[in-house]
Formats: C-alpha cells, sequence, structure tokens
C-alpha cells in the first residue's frame, strides 16, 4: 500500500488492521485547544491515535517564530515513535476542519522525511456518514515503542522572516497568504496585534481548496484555483501561525506544483515589526 496525497474512506476501511498503518486524529479548535481530544475521545477512527497541534504538532512559542513553530527533529521523532511511526508506515491523517489541522501533520511527516502519508477524504464526517466503524473510549495510549523512525528536516523548504524581509521590493517568490479576504484585506484583525499582510503577496483562501463538505476539490479545479500564479513562479505559502497553509502546500502538491513554507507567517512577521528595528516599517502596506 502506498497513498501519498488522498485517501478515500473506502480505502482507509480496507487498511484498518494492518500492522503498516497509522492513523492520526488532528481535530483541533483554535478556541479549545482542548476540544479536539475530547472529541477524540467520544470517539474516533478505530485504531486512530490522537495528535494534538500544540503538543505534538508545533514548538514550544519563543518571542519570534509565531504561535505555532515547527517542532525540532528530536521532538518530531519521539512523537511519530509514541504514534508507531516507522520507516515503512503507510500513515493517514483526518480532522473535521476541513484539512486545516491534518495538512499541518501530512507537511510536518514529509517534512521530516516520511512521504507515504495521505489525508482522509471528507474527514472524520466522511467517515461516519459512509456508515464505517467508530471508536469510542480514549483509544489506544501513546508510548515508547521499538521503532527505526529518525526525523530529518528538510530546511530548504522553509524560508523565514530575515529570509524574506530583504527582498521586500523585488522577492524573487511569489507571497500567498492562505487566510480570509477580511484579514488578508486588513478589514478585520482577530487574532494578531497588526492587521494587513506581507507586502507583494496574494491572497489565496484555504477554506476555498474544500468544499462546504470538506472534500478536496477535483484535480482541475485546483488547477484553476493556482493558475493565476505562473507556473515558473516560485511559490512561498504563509498563513497566520503556518498551520492553514499547509492545505495551500498540500492543494499545489496534488497539481504537481512546488512551493515553500514561512513557518512563523503572520504572527511572527508582527513579532518582527514589533521588534524597534522595525518601528519606523509599516507592516500592511499592500
Amino acid at each position: 500500500m502506498s497513498f501519498q496525497g488522498v485517501i478515500e474512506t473506502a480505502e482507509l476501511a480496507d487498511l484498518l488492521g494492518n500492522d503498516k498503518l497509522v492513523v492520526l486524529d488532528c481535530r483541533y479548535n483554535l478556541a479549545d485547544t482542548e476540544a479536539g481530544e475530547r472529541d477524540y475521545s467520544t470517539a474516533h477512527i478505530p485504531g486512530a491515535r490522537y495528535a494534538s497541534l500544540h503538543r505534538d504538532l508545533s514548538g514550544p512559542v519563543q518571542r519570534y517564530g509565531g504561535r505555532h513553530p515547527l517542532p525540532d527533529v528530536t521532538a518530531f521523532t519521539d512523537f511519530a515513535r509514541r504514534a508507531g511511526v516507522q520507516k515503512d508506515t503507510q500513515v493517514v491523517v483526518y480532522d473535521d476542519q476541513r484539512c486545516a489541522f491534518a495538512a499541518r501533520a501530512w507537511w510536518l511527516l514529509r517534512h521530516f522525511g516520511h512521504q507515504q502519508v495521505a489525508i482522509l477524504n471528507g474527514g472524520f464526517k466522511a467517515w461516519k456518514d459512509a456508515g464505517l466503524p467508530v471508536q469510542e473510549g480514549p483509544g489506544t495510549k501513546d508510548e515508547a515503542q521499538v521503532s527505526d523512525f529518525i526525523a530529518s528536516a528538510h530546511p530548504s523548504e522553509l524560508l523565514h522572516h530575515d529570509d524574506i524581509y530583504p527582498y521586500l521590493n523585488n522577492p524573487p517568490w511569489q507571497l500567498v497568504d492562505a487566510r480570509e479576504p477580511r484579514r488578508f484585506s486588513g478589514n478585520e484583525e482577530p487574532i494578531d496585534p497588526i492587521a494587513g499582510h506581507i507586502p507583494t503577496a496574494v491572497n489565496k483562501p484555504w477554506a476555498l481548496l474544500t468544499n462546504e463538505n470538506g472534500f478536496i476539490r477535483p484535480l482541475s479545479e485546483l488547477r484553476e484555483h493556482w493558475q493565476s500564479i505562473p507556473a515558473d513562479d516560485n511559490i512561498l505559502c504563509y498563513c497566520g501561525s503556518g498551520v492553514t497553509a499547509c492545505v495551500n502546500l498540500f492543494s499545489l502538491y496534488l497539481i504537481g506544483r512546488e512551493a515553500r513554507l514561512y513557518p512563523g507567517s503572520w504572527s511572527d512577521w508582527c513579532a518582527q515589526i514589533l521588534h524597534p528595528r522595525h518601528q519606523q516599517t509599516s507592516a500592511s502596506q499592500p
């Protein structure tokens, strides 16, 4: 078995019980950080392990680096091993938020060297709607186990504030902001201290890559969505904190286009702008 993009509910159902399969439940709620784990404890796909955005899919928050910094290689290795991931494991990830958090897990696994990972199309809702079995209760407790998985980061997939800032007048990348249009435009900013977007960025909202039921849009629609950016442009994705930008990265992967991530995203950009060295700089010039 080898799934590296999208996996359908029927395909996952056929794999359940395979000792080379690991399923990660990535449900999460930014407003209630424990809600996803409570939902997991109520019902989840049989055998799934829970992956918390703040505990497992992010590193410690610092002054810079954004609200959800990437975990380091040691922390991610420990998490993956506790979840049962080995070098030859097929990993399937899912959530109930239109891939918002599953895509983060998908991207991290690939970033740290594990290519055999797929997102469940339609998420947990699609699984339930298909009448497939669920497991009630807290599920299998993660614990240290023998594993040959060793995370190995690919830093070439990343760019940070200090890489971007010197080139704002003539950037060699097309910056793509995944946030909602009202946040991109600066009309509303419910989270960060500065409203607006990084200069030269264009807006490609992450939620447009799925339909209202959480299913990934057909490849023809994804290609049309991205056609306004020339095929030879270097794409650099960001969002509020490096999470939903991964939905854009996932969609680009599906249509065969490469892109990089600014992991700190707008939350890091704001922190950098508020540093004394940038006090005279406007953060939200369109």
